[in-house]
């Protein structure tokens, strides 16, 4: 089925992408219908206006009517319902694990691992190689502009990355943050800069600490090779992340004690792109901060999150209150084995 896809989106650049997109108006309305094009909005997440063009398109297949009450499937629209939930359950192979995984955390597709990288550098290796390949699964042909953070999953990850990769693609590595003070290898700039020179793509700086005042933050956002990058960063449609402990995460920012007194008071669990969270997903803190934040992560097509080990079990769990639902996951099972506790596969 890998190799389906990849000749498939030879042909259809943006398969999965539209596919799934298509599939959740079709089960949307399969369930809920009558329903109208505003609740059909707030249930998919999906702009009106564009909604609008995805269910003129659906009519004029013949897959949808509508009514003064709303929309419904017809016929037609019902059995081309069935078959597309076949396929794409063949398409995103996962194994039953995977699948229950996904399930539980709300995510279009999970790739687990085996082992924890909690245990052994050599299952975070693993870890990288097989982000990798779920990278180049996900993929069409195009170019891309790939948003990269930082830290030590991504940079095994960036080891095994080729030029293989930019078969009949261009990418062009932008950080999604800046730098956090702590080893250079595994800043994002560095993580960027060697993803660029692995596959052969260009790469972008930015040279900026991820921690700066509101003051700081002001004077430097409008330096002209900032805003550059910042730019490119927002056009990102590919993103490359990790999800963090709160408490390894306040170590590695340095984070005052008083500061790391009222996390802890607050209970966060997790950390991504700057922002602690609780176990329910709440934002329970934001850094300012360069970056990508983490509301732009919604409007980015291709996201693959990358974080294993028992000890990120929580937070895993925790930020798949607020990721978006179109996230691919890579994980080992001492996070997946903690996360599926007491679920009967």
């Amino acid at each position: 089925m890998k190799d389906a896809i990849s000749v498939l989106q030879k042909v259809i650049p943006d398969l999965l992408s539209h596919l799934t997109h298509r599939y959740r108006i079709l089960e949307v309305i399969n369930l809920q219908s009558p329903i109208g094009r505003r609740a059909l909005s707030e249930i998919t997440s999906i702009s009106e206006r564009s909604l609008r063009t995805e269910t003129d398109y659906l009519k004029n297949q013949g897959l949808l009517f509508s009514t003064k009450a709303g929309m419904s499937l017809t016929l037609k629209g019902k059995k081309v319902f069935h078959e597309l939930e076949g396929i794409l359950d063949r398409m995103l192979t996962m194994d039953r694990k995977e699948e229950a995984l996904a399930k539980k955390l709300n995510l279009q597709f999970c790739r687990i691992v085996p082992g924890d990288t909690d245990d052994s550098k050599e299952i975070l290796d693993i870890l990288g190689e097989h982000a990798v390949e779920v990278f180049d699964e996900l993929l069409p042909e195009g170019a891309f502009i790939v948003a990269v953070a930082g830290g030590s999953t991504m940079l095994a990850m960036a080891q095994h990355m080729t030029t293989e990769l930019s078969e009949q693609r261009h990418f062009t590595f932008v950080p999604a943050r800046g730098g956090l003070g702590d080893l250079m290898a595994i800043q994002a700039n560095s993580v960027s800069d060697s993803m660029a020179q692995a596959t052969g793509g260009s790469n972008t700086a930015l040279f900026v600490p991820d921690d700066l005042s509101e003051e700081a933050l002001n004077l430097l956002k409008n330096e002209p090779s900032i805003l550059q990058t910042m730019n490119l960063m927002k056009q990102a449609n590919c993103l490359l992340y990790s999800i963090g402990s709160a408490k390894v995460m306040m170590e590695r920012r340095k984070m005052p004690a008083e500061l790391k007194a009222i996390l802890i008071e607050k209970q966060a669990v997790g950390e991504a792109f700057g922002c602690y969270f609780d176990d329910k997903g709440r934002i329970v803190h934001r850094l300012s901060r360069f970056g990508l934040q983490i509301e732009d992560v919604a409007a980015i097509p291709y996201a693959i999150a990358i974080a294993g080990g028992s000890s990120k079990a929580n937070a895993i769990q925790a930020y798949s209150h607020i990721a978006p639902e179109h996230t691919w996951l890579v994980t080992d099972e001492g996070a997946a084995n903690s996360i599926l506790k007491g679920i009967t596969l």
